[in-house]
């Protein structure tokens, strides 16, 4: 029998999205193989890990390419990275949230890259008179983040229907982050 390896990636996401301490038995169970298998195919915890980071680094960076962040109105834009990203949302609600990846040595240089250009659409919506000035590029793209995370946990509980996802989490942001007109 073949193992799907991104089959068992996203059912692990998952899991740990629910239950960050979900043991590797649990991983394999729900992912529908047995634990010898998941065992072949990620050496332990911090293997599956980093190889659910890997899957999600690879399919933000695509989203944040098919949103073309460098064209037209920044709020467009930030709806097209919303729409693009929502396959992924589990797998990046998941990932957000765990704090190991963001830790220590080893930290993979994709979230860096990845935060300068969600940054450069910020500072670019902020350059051309769009968004607020008062709200730091990268607070914005940490607001992002957490509401991406909040969207996934919310569609997944079932508090949040997967329609609304995308609305809701661009108005929400873009509600924040918006630059007002003063009335003189």
């Amino acid at each position: 029998m073949t193992v799907d390896r991104e089959q068992v990636l996203r059912s692990a996401a998952t899991l740990l999205s629910r239950r960050a301490t979900a043991t590797m038995d649990e991983v394999a169970k729900a992912a529908g193989i047995g634990r010898a298998t998941l065992h072949r195919h990620f050496a332990g915890r911090d293997a599956l890990v980093r190889a659910l980071e890997e899957l999600g680094l690879r399919e933000f960076e695509a989203a944040v390419e098919s949103a073309r962040l460098h064209e037209g109105d920044p709020a467009d834009a930030l709806r097209r990275l919303v729409t693009a990203s929502t396959p992924a949302t589990g797998l990046l609600g998941f990932l957000i949230s765990e704090n190991q990846l963001f830790e220590g040595e080893h930290v993979n240089e994709g979230w860096d890259r990845l935060d300068a250009r969600i940054a450069a659409l910020f500072r670019r919506g902020q350059e051309e008179g769009g968004f607020r000035v008062d709200l730091s590029a990268s607070w914005l793209a940490e607001a992002l983040y957490g509401l991406i995370s909040a969207g996934a946990w919310s569609v997944h509980s079932g508090r949040l229907a997967a329609n609304d996802y995308q609305y809701m989490t661009t108005e929400l942001l873009l509600g924040g982050c918006t630059r007002r007109s003063v009335k003189e």
